[in-house]
């Protein structure tokens, strides 16, 4: 994150993570409606509705929390004690190990392999899992990559964490990315599932900070009491233009498809000539994860910065040397030539 926050810039930015930012000037609201304060204890009423009304859960089960980020460390929080073994993906997204191991869990891995797709095999899941297993930690779609998970695979997984009384947490943040028959939340699949998502990487939400938490009641409750000491109240404001967002959110979803659909159509023509092992080729999604020229990817994405102006991000965050991630759905002049540029620098490597 200190380098998303510090380094990732560049005049050909392809380190992105999520859409282009929506105007505030774009979302249809009644702005003197707006107050700094209101009745949000735990969190703000017509929001949870909101969100349940999404995902066609109970209000009972959601729990708000400040994006993704901080919808994915109650979660573990709630559920993990010092010593429990987490099952964590690899690669994954730096952040959700940090989490793990900043709360002392054992943490085991399972293999999501390049040369699949980066698919998951809940045989591999079976194999790498224990007695003491507590908790299994899955991104759909999967951050790097943007390969998609199945329901009937998350299914089996679900089977194999009930086998030893694990639950399965599934940060959904990208998932509704998957624009066509685009699937319902895995919360729905069995008790044993925890979804973490927000408004962030798909709508160009960040701002608010909306995210939240799908639990059964009992768990969301717990979530909420733990938030007393890290997050007490959510911004009032923000809360209700969240209410605003998810009003208008076809609206908003359907302005980022068009942008996102244009760019993946920019990499699918360069990818076409290039080796099929560049990159993996997905559907779905805002990233794509390459492999290096070279197998560095530190000292290509140097080099690409400092003699093409461009920018990805190093595969290290994600326990991946050899890779780089570039986003698209911010710009499609810039993703353009960013592409362009990534192919100058890796035909001069």
């Amino acid at each position: 994150m200190h380098w998303a926050k510090t380094g990732s810039r560049a005049r050909y930015n392809l380190a992105t993570s999520g859409v282009a930012a929506f105007p505030l000037r774009e979302l249809p609201f009644d702005f003197s409606r707006l107050e700094i304060n209101g009745e949000n204890s735990y969190g703000y009423a017509p929001l949870a509705q909101a969100i349940a009304k999404h995902h066609g859960v109970d209000p009972d089960c959601v729990v708000e929390a400040s994006g993704t980020a901080m919808a994915n460390f109650l979660a573990m929080a709630a559920l993990v004690e010092a010593g429990d073994e987490v099952l964590i993906e690899h690669p994954v997204y730096g952040p959700l190990l940090d989490v793990a191991l900043y709360l002392g869990a054992d943490v085991k891995r399972f293999a999501r392999p390049p040369g699949n797709g980066f698919a998951i095999d809940p045989a591999d899941i079976r194999r790498a899992m224990s007695g003491n297993t507590r908790l299994m930690v899955i991104t759909n779609l999967h951050n790097p990559s943007s390969a998609f998970t199945s329901e009937a695979v998350l299914r089996e997984v679900g089977d194999v964490a009930r086998s030893v009384g694990a639950r399965v947490l599934v940060d959904e943040v990208y998932l509704d990315a998957v624009y066509e028959d685009t699937p319902r939340t895995s919360f729905h699949l069995g008790p044993e599932f925890v979804v973490t998502s927000s408004l962030t990487k798909v709508y160009g939400l960040s701002g608010l900070r909306c995210g939240w938490i799908l639990a059964q009641a009992g768990l969301a409750e717990k979530m909420r009491r733990l938030n007393d000491i890290i997050a007490p109240l959510l911004p009032y404001p923000t809360e209700v233009l969240s209410v605003a967002a998810f009003e208008n959110l076809d609206m908003i979803r359907e302005r980022a498809r068009r942008i996102l659909t244009a760019d993946r159509a920019l990499l699918r023509d360069f990818l076409e000539p290039r080796p099929a092992g560049l990159a993996t080729r997905t559907e779905w999604g805002t990233t794509c994860f390459f492999q290096a020229p070279g197998g560095d990817a530190d000292a290509f994405l140097t080099r690409l910065r400092a003699e093409y102006e461009t920018s990805a991000v190093p595969g290290r965050f994600f326990e991946m040397q050899g890779h780089f991630r570039v986003g698209m759905g911010v710009n499609s002049e810039m993703f353009a030539e960013g592409l362009r540029r990534i192919g100058q620098a890796m035909a001069s490597s």
